[in-house]
């Protein structure tokens, strides 16, 4: 009845994912690769996860 009210999980991950992916920009900028990779790693999971939602729709 109330669904209107749930929160979107796709919409949740595309920000954390942007999120990461901002952080990881200036790890790499700072010239700080390992932990450019490590959040690109975290990146490209959420990213995965994204995916998972679309097709699954």
């Amino acid at each position: 009845m109330l669904g209107f009210l749930k929160g979107d999980p796709k919409k949740k991950l595309q920000k954390a994912y942007e999120d990461k992916l901002e952080k990881a920009l200036h790890a790499q900028r700072n010239g700080d690769l390992r932990t450019h990779g490590t959040l690109m790693e975290e990146a490209e999971k959420i990213y995965a996860e994204i995916q998972k939602l679309s097709d699954g729709k």
